[in-house]
């Protein structure tokens, strides 16, 4: 298997004021023809959002996407009726499927939040959305996956 590597300073940057964001591939106004994916891994955004700011209402469809929270907390609201707070140490997972609407907003008025966000081609297109949200906060599950 052939290593790439795609140092910090090489991915796309946009600073819209309330939201400065770093892109591994291209999206939004940042293109660049060799990095449109790497297998089924479409987006890997380090995102800041500004206090008290946020993504408005917006769809999807037919993409997995994963948010990681780094430092503080983001709202969450969508289409299927969920509200939730994504909080530092939780995972939140939705399928976009047919198609969903969400938004997320930074509801701290002093603090800005840091987060990953992760966009992952489905291996089923057209299924009906869902939206799951884990928290691992436990130290004992620190740096794994199970």
């Amino acid at each position: 298997m052939k290593t790439i590597y795609h140092k910090a300073d090489s991915r796309g940057h946009a600073n819209h004021g309330w939201l400065d964001s770093h892109h591994t591939f291209s999206f939004a106004g940042y293109h660049n023809p060799e990095r449109m994916h790497f297998g089924v891994l479409r987006v890997l955004n380090d995102d800041q959002v500004a206090a008290g700011q946020g993504f408005g209402t917006h769809p999807h469809d037919n993409m997995e996407i994963i948010s990681i929270p780094l430092e503080g907390d983001l709202e969450h609201k969508d289409s299927m009726g969920n509200v939730a707070t994504i909080k530092e140490g939780d995972v939140q997972v939705m399928s976009a499927g047919t198609g969903i609407y969400h938004s997320e907003y930074n509801k701290n008025e002093d603090k800005e939040v840091k987060f990953l966000q992760i966009w992952v081609f489905p291996n089923k297109r057209n299924v009906e959305p869902k939206y799951d949200q884990i928290s691992i906060r436990d130290i004992e599950k620190k740096n794994s996956f199970y």
